[in-house]
């Protein structure tokens, strides 16, 4: 945790200095209990500006290829970090993520899945709402804007941008009592497609307003109506960075 606190310290020192990073919203990020935060994403750098939510420390989704290294392994492990195998049903990715939040520590999933490109945020995987669901923790939106110009998927070289991070009013699981966890309740599956959709449209004003205060470049994007999420399933908790 000491060594958590050591690297959110420095290398968020650094990053508010050359991106002049913005953070709204941080009244939202309950002051007690556990949480699950859901950023959008757009870049691998999406991971160290979401650690601006709080300085607790956040247990992050990672995929096993960073893993792969004996320090990388060393590293992930220290920051806490929850190894995922995209390419497999990671029931133990799940059990560990749900431990973390028993655990009394917040998490982060990326409820996209992966990174995407462009202002719209697409539909999303019912993880997120699933476990909010089943153990009664709100869910924190949390738009970063800013990011796909300094390091999108496929390039190597950061630029400087500016960047916005916007936390969203958290979303409580109907029914549920708010933060405290562990209730281990099943929740129907039209329940987990509800939460869903809620998430979907708070994001995306999370990061429409991310966006206009980083500066990023406005883009047109669709104005259909955000449809009803997919049926939910425990293996869709495979969201990863």
């Amino acid at each position: 945790m000491t060594f958590y606190r050591f690297v959110r310290a420095v290398v968020l020192s650094v990053f508010k200095v050359l991106f002049r990073v913005r953070v709204i919203g941080r009244e939202h990020v309950p002051a007690h209990g556990v949480y699950i935060v859901a950023p959008s994403h757009r870049s691998i750098l999406d991971v160290p500006f979401a650690a601006f939510v709080s300085r607790r420390r956040i247990r992050f989704m990672a995929k096993d290829e960073l893993f792969s290294t004996r320090f990388g392994g060393w590293l992930f492990t220290k920051l806490g970090a929850i190894k995922v195998d995209r390419n497999a049903t990671d029931r133990g990715a799940l059990r560990a993520s749900q431990q973390a939040l028993e655990e009394g520590e917040p998490l982060a999933i990326f409820p996209e899945g992966t990174r995407r490109s462009g202002p719209a945020i697409e539909e999303l995987f019912d993880g997120v709402a699933y476990l909010a669901g089943k153990l009664d923790v709100p869910i924190l939106p949390v738009g970063i804007g800013g990011t796909q110009e300094i390091l999108p998927s496929g390039k190597v070289l950061p630029r400087i941008h500016k960047v916005a991070v916007v936390i969203g009013a958290p979303i409580a699981p109907a029914g549920g009592t708010r933060g405290t966890g562990g209730t281990g309740r099943v929740r129907k599956r039209s329940e987990i497609a509800a939460l869903t959709a809620m998430l979907r449209a708070s994001l995306q004003a999370a990061f429409d307003e991310a966006n206009r205060l980083a500066g990023t470049q406005p883009q047109v994007r669709p104005t259909k109506q955000v449809p009803e999420a997919e049926s939910s399933s425990a293996a869709e908790a495979r969201e990863h960075v």
